[in-house]
């Protein structure tokens, strides 16, 4: 955060107001310029006297967005530091989330013109503020400057903080929804945030209620896209995305029901069920731009991991084999794949020709999964317990067998 440090008795302000002033007006001529940097001096005072701060930003902004593309950065920075400062001056919040929102929206009007410096401004005036809802407004500005500006790799690293921010700033629903689907926005262009774009997106359809159809209505083009992005992602292999009301209502949606049936096949069922589906619906995958081998490719994974979940821990090679309708040489290079993915915990049996598994992972984790840990947990809980009372019924037997070998010496 750059910190002003005035070197003259001058206000800063004021010196602002001159500098932007002449530069501003510098085309006009000097007969012209000095009339009007004059005026702008005596209303900047008045401003100041007067402790209009709101007046006092708006008026130095109007010159300061003219002179944006004739200043050096360097300068730039120098005005706007000082502009910034000038929510420290009211006492009320309401008039420094005025200032706040003024600059903010200044500085994002034109994010294709030295988008880096934007950012930086918009920082340095977030880190000025107290108050947690100008922060999160300001943030938000930053957030769609960024993507407009195409410079996202900057405010990518304050994702790190979100929980942090949440907590913070105390959002509603509707902020909430604002936010996530930003975050998702901004990290969606980069490979290697793949994952985490996804992350957001779903907690963006999660803040979305089943009782709201209205609102519910609004999810929809996110909610498809959702489907969209965790059918084409090579590494994602479970979600509880059925449970959540803005994807189930695309099931009831005409226009909208093959999205829903190609997710519960990536959930729930195999690769037959994929091919049955992919033969009559060839339209639907140019159109989101899936590609066929890919999903093979996935639902192969996704169908042995369902192997390993209902076959008792015994995989014979001929069901792997049927099952993901492939040569017999495939079979083995196929469960090292679902190792490597981590989805398989196995042994390869290749004398018998089985595929023993010790764990598999799920591919949803609902209210029946709940049910079941809760049920092998208390199962686990019960063991402990009687291994417990065994061991210490068997130190009471020892010390009182003890106990009768010392009477007995005596």
């Amino acid at each position: 955060m750059t910190t002003i440090v005035p070197t003259s008795e001058e206000d800063p302000v004021l010196s602002v107001v001159t500098f932007v002033a002449d530069l501003s007006w510098a085309d006009a001529g000097p007969e012209v310029a000095e009339g009007h940097v004059s005026r702008l001096l005596v209303e900047a005072q008045e401003c100041i006297i007067q402790k209009r701060w709101l007046d006092l930003a708006s008026l130095i902004l109007t010159s300061a967005d003219v002179i944006f593309s004739k200043a050096s950065e360097k300068d730039l920075e120098c005005i706007y530091t000082v502009i910034c400062h000038l929510v420290k001056k009211p006492e009320s919040l309401d008039q420094v989330h005025e200032i706040a929102e003024l600059i903010a929206t200044k500085v994002t009007q034109q994010p294709n013109e030295k988008p880096g410096l934007r950012l930086k401004i918009l920082f340095n005036l977030y880190n000025l503020l107290e108050n947690p809802y100008s922060q999160f407004f300001v943030y938000m500005k930053a957030l769609n400057l960024a993507v407009s500006g195409k410079v996202t790799e900057h405010v990518v690293p304050s994702f790190k903080k979100m929980d942090d921010f949440l907590s913070e700033w105390n959002l509603g629903t509707k902020d909430k929804r604002d936010l996530f689907l930003t975050v998702a926005n901004v990290l969606k262009d980069s490979k290697s945030s793949a994952k985490e774009s996804f992350d957001y997106l779903v907690k963006y359809l999660e803040t979305f209620s089943g009782d709201d159809a209205l609102a519910l209505a609004e999810a929809k083009e996110e909610a498809v896209r959702a489907v969209v992005e965790f059918v084409k992602s090579p590494d994602m292999f479970q979600g509880d995305l059925l449970d959540i009301p803005a994807i189930a209502q695309l099931e009831k949606d005409g226009a909208y029901v093959p999205v829903y049936q190609i997710l519960n096949i990536f959930l729930t069922q195999r690769l037959d069920a994929y091919l049955d589906f992919q033969s009559s619906n060839s339209d639907f995958f140019n159109s989101h731009g899936l590609v066929h081998e890919d999903c093979v490719a996935k639902m192969r994974l996704i169908s042995l991991v369902d192997l390993g979940t209902h076959e008792s821990g015994q995989i014979a090679y001929s069901l792997i084999k049927e099952t993901l309708q492939i040569e017999d040489s495939e079979v083995e290079p196929w469960v090292v794949k679902a190792i490597t993915a981590k989805l398989l915990d196995c042994r390869i049996d290749q004398i018998n020709e089985v595929v023993i598994v010790n764990r598999c992972s799920k591919r949803v984790f609902g209210l029946h999964e709940w049910q079941s840990l809760r049920s092998k947990l208390a199962a686990w809980r019960g063991n402990i317990a009687n291994v417990m009372s065994t061991i210490q019924a068997n130190k009471i037997v020892e010390d009182g067998t003890q106990a009768v070998q010392g009477l007995t010496i005596r």
